[in-house]
């Protein structure tokens, strides 16, 4: 969890050096975008969207191919989500952090019978580490970069950690460093290239962390949430039409609360049809 959540904050408190790299570029024009999607429960952990002048650019970590919904699917769903609220351009990438020889890693677009979805993927472990090198907000992806001497390329990154002149970016950086690094490298030699004391005093290494508690603990939340208001549907009516039940995942934990609430005064079936037909898609 520790990996995607430290993706997330570099590209967001980064967000023009990412632009830069992802898109070639140099506007200082770049917003974070807190969009109102509702994307669970299909939303991954490392989302972001940056809104880079005139365009989106929607970025995904992953740390391992596996997913619930396929994302080839989930990119698709994305787009059309983004298009329909913004109306503009955009740009999407999922980036692999980890070696695998899945052929998840290898798909770029979404295909169906009368769609083709394309989007791009990079797979770090092939990417050339001279231009993450050579931006202080990259060197914790230039760790997992292409090399065929990976102890002499952590030898580098901790170099040019070194070299950031600002002691606040410098720790920030290094924290994200060790992080990241830990995909491929023993925590051994992370020891003996940096300091050990700079990750357990970090506040960014909390916080990093304290996000991944409470996204788990809202995911979980929900997965009883949801878990209750399907058993005492059931026990009411009995079995529920199956757009009702598809759709029920689909809700935020805050939605199924409310639902929770009104299912009391539902008498028959009708009236639960109507509620969920109400709630937008």
């Amino acid at each position: 969890m520790s990996y995607d959540n430290t993706c997330k904050y570099l590209a967001e408190t980064y967000p023009q050096d990412f632009a830069k790299w992802l898109l070639s570029s140099d506007t200082s024009e770049v917003e974070i975008l807190k969009t109102e999607l509702n994307l669970e429960p299909i939303r991954a952990d490392a989302l972001i969207f940056l809104k880079v002048g005139n365009k989106i650019l929607h970025l995904e970590f992953q740390t391992t191919p596996k997913s619930k919904t396929p994302l080839d699917f989930r990119m698709l769903d994305y787009y059309t989500r983004l298009k329909r609220q913004y109306w503009c351009d955009i740009y999407q990438v999922v980036i692999f952090l980890q070696p695998t020889t899945s052929d998840i890693v290898f798909n770029n677009q979404y295909v169906d019978t009368n769609t083709i979805h394309k989007y791009r993927v990079i797979r770090m472990w092939e990417e050339e580490p001279a231009p993450l090198l050579n931006n202080p907000a990259l060197l914790p992806l230039a760790t997992l970069a292409k090399t065929n001497s990976p102890e002499n390329l952590l030898t580098q990154v901790a170099d040019a950690v070194d070299m950031i002149e600002s002691r606040t970016a410098r720790e920030n950086i290094s924290v994200c460093t060790q992080l990241l690094a830990g995909l491929r490298f023993d925590r051994g030699l992370l020891k003996q290239l940096f300091r050990e004391d700079i990750m357990e005093e970090s506040v960014i290494y909390q916080d990093i962390l304290l996000k991944g508690e409470e996204r788990g603990l809202l995911k979980g939340k929900k997965r009883e949430a949801l878990d209750l208001i399907l058993r005492l549907l059931k026990r009411r009516f009995g079995n529920i039409p199956v757009r009702i039940e598809e759709k029920l995942p689909n809700l935020a934990l805050t939605q199924l609360e409310d639902l929770a609430e009104e299912l009391l005064d539902f008498s028959q079936l009708d009236d639960l049809v109507n509620y969920m037909a109400n709630i937008p898609e």
